[in-house]
């Protein structure tokens, strides 16, 4: 290993001819060196997959002597993250993941978690992009068997050799050890938690080929109308349009922290602000989920991201007082609050209250010089009373605002007719159609937009997308078993202390309790947080691994986990006509904003629990006959079926 290169942690490595030619036990004890705190049965297992392997590799070498130039990593831990890879062998154009079961008999979710080791090497390992990646499972009980399921292929001990005798020659480059184990060749992407605390911590976030290449172009057309902004001495409007987990956020983030906006803020009173940029959200659990996390910063967390109902406050009381940033990033921008939402929630504006997008619009009139207000924008999330007035209000906002002639707006194609009429610039960059957080899965924002609207494709084209997915590496599945679904998430994940694995439900359901699922408790104070920052057995059993509490749409929007259990209510079912029907719904409080399409906001709260999972979302129907026709839908769309 070169000296300036610093490796990945791992148990060991080396190539296959000294492997074969060192004893058993060494490795053994090399790797719980590495492993400290392995249990028993752990070193049980170790002992017994190392001495299988080591006579299976003995016997390759003894037919092809080649392959003795073959690179072996065992307990590859994957960089930034908590996750051990088996075995991994770099066979010259071709990396193999191997994964040991000491059983007879496969499960799921030992597929599934083998299946995930090899996509994600493929997706973010530097040296694996152009490799063919084969993902391996071995129950080392199972003695002869031989099958595919999924693309991993499953094989007891006696099979393992002839399949790797029977390795076909693949394109691509060989990938040395030296390449391989280099800690900066993984680059996973990372979740909105851990973004924001890279970007916190160190003013910068992991460069990953995949968002970068997604991501990249939004925020230096961002940075750019900024220094545009400035050097004109005007005002703009940024629209940021994008599929849920298109990296929206990650994109508003990375501007909020960009040290170009450090050279273009104009001093005040002979200082530079502190920060010229802010990230405000009206999304509560967010807030309070990243402020959380930063809470070791001081302050609460609060100087990295701020409520925008508190921001709202702080302005509209002092008139003439102007917010020190120059660049105010809204996330969430479609789910502004009308006028008469801000009324209800904001008791002391009554009979004067503004939209928060004309409250933004005036703030940012109000910044000497020159500013910027990007509005993040996800499609089809507006799921609250008082959010369904959509983009237009951005629009009257700028018309209403005292100098209407100073602002222009910038935004995707998508949107110009909506602002026809004032200054507005299409550029392609400010939208995001690609989803980042379901990894390769890109197609899972379009399948889910699909299966909601009853209208739009035949079950059997739904299903040809769904396999696209699950082939992919994002996993559908669906069971009527509540504990069969949380049996499954502890076992993909028992390995894996990091993952982060909840139960997920619409707020409007009213039958999910009587199946344990409580879906009206997620309001009280602090409980955000814990949920999603908290490890599994922490005090008071608040962490969502613990699969006792849940998220409903509210909690859950904006935010992600590596795996979703998405209980399925009767508040937005299949009727005996076939369609969506949220004839069961529990009905919203009369209040003085009014409802104007309530179908649609149930869809729309659908659309956000079914697009919260990076890995896997894992849907309980309850056994209740008024949703046998729901089960039978998401069955014949795709949802594989979980055996119990």
């Amino acid at each position: 290993m070169s000296s300036t290169i610093i490796p990945a942690r791992h148990g060991w490595s080396g190539f296959l001819q000294e492997f074969t030619e060192t004893e058993p036990s060494r490795v053994v004890t090399a790797l719980q060196n590495f492993v400290s705190d392995a249990g028993r049965s752990q070193k049980t297992a170790w002992q017994d997959s190392i001495r299988l392997l080591h006579r299976c590799l003995q016997r390759l070498m003894a037919v092809n002597a080649t392959t003795g130039k073959w690179g072996i990593v065992l307990e590859y831990e994957l960089p930034l993250e908590a996750r051990r890879i088996d075995v991994v062998l770099l066979a010259g154009r071709m990396t193999i993941v191997i994964e040991f079961k000491g059983k007879s008999e496969w499960t799921e979710a030992d597929v599934d978690q083998t299946h995930a080791y090899a996509r994600d090497l493929h997706c973010y390992h530097e040296a694996c992009h152009e490799q063919t990646v084969f993902s391996v499972l071995v129950p080392s009980r199972a003695g002869s068997l031989n099958d595919e399921v999924r693309g991993v292929l499953i094989c007891g001990p006696t099979a393992l050799l002839d399949w790797l005798l029977s390795l076909p020659d693949t394109t691509g480059a060989p990938v040395t050890l030296e390449h391989f184990l280099a800690a900066d060749a993984y680059r996973p992407l990372p979740t909105l938690v851990e973004a924001a605390r890279e970007l916190f911590q160190k003013g910068d976030l992991r460069r990953v080929h995949r968002a970068a290449a997604i991501t990249d172009k939004a925020v230096q057309a961002i940075t750019q109308v900024a220094r545009d902004a400035a050097a004109t001495q005007t005002r703009r409007l940024v629209l940021l349009t994008g599929v849920p987990g298109a990296g929206k956020t990650l994109v508003g983030l990375r501007v909020v922290h960009s040290h170009i906006l450090d050279g273009l803020a104009l001093p005040r009173q002979g200082r530079k602000p502190a920060a010229p940029a802010v990230f405000l959200s009206g999304n509560g659990p967010l807030v309070e989920v990243l402020q959380y996390e930063l809470r070791s910063a001081g302050g609460g967390g609060k100087a990295f991201v701020r409520g925008v109902k508190d921001y709202v406050v702080q302005y509209e009381r002092s008139p003439t007082r102007a917010p020190p940033e120059h660049v105010l990033v809204f996330d969430e921008a479609q789910r502004a609050y009308d006028a008469a939402m801000i009324a209800e929630k904001h008791k002391q504006m009554a009979g004067q209250a503004k939209s928060e997008p004309q409250h933004f619009i005036d703030f940012a009139s109000r910044v000497p010089g020159w500013c910027v207000v990007v509005g993040l924008i996800g499609g089809g999330q507006e799921i609250n009373r008082g959010e369904e007035a959509g983009l237009a209000q951005w629009t009257e906002a700028i018309r209403r605002c005292e100098t209407p002639g100073e602002w222009k707006v910038h935004g995707p194609p998508s949107v110009a007719e909506i602002f026809a009429g004032l200054a507005f610039q299409q550029d392609a960059a400010m939208n995001l159609d690609q989803s980042l957080r379901s990894h390769l899965a890109s197609e899972l924002h379009r399948f889910v937009a699909y299966l909601l609207d009853s209208n739009r494709l035949l079950i059997s084209e739904l299903a040809a997308i769904a396999a696209t997915i699950c082939a992919q590496g994002h996993d559908l599945l669906i069971t009527r078993g509540l504990e069969v679904a949380k049996t499954y998430l502890r076992d993909r994940y028992a390995e894996d202390k990091e993952a982060r694995f909840g139960i997920v439900a619409s707020s409007r359901d009213n039958i999910l309790e009587t199946f344990g699922v409580d879906n009206r408790g997620q309001k009280r104070p602090g409980f955000h947080g814990p949920w999603y920052g908290d490890p599994e057995g922490s005090p008071r059993g608040r962490s969502c691994r613990e699969l006792r509490t849940c998220q409903t749409e509210f909690g859950a929007q904006g935010l992600e986990l590596d795996a979703v259990l998405l209980a399925w209510g009767s508040d937005f079912r299949i009727d005996e006509t076939g369609a969506w029907s949220i004839t069961d719904m529990r009905p919203h409080r009369s209040a003085r904003v009014p409802i104007v399409d309530p179908w649609q906001l149930r869809a729309n709260a659908y659309r956000v629990l079914l697009t919260r999972a990076r890995d896997t979302t894992v849907v309980f129907v309850p056994p209740r006959t008024e949703l046998d026709a729901t089960y039978t839908r998401l069955r014949g769309v795709g949802f594989r079926a979980l055996i119990a």
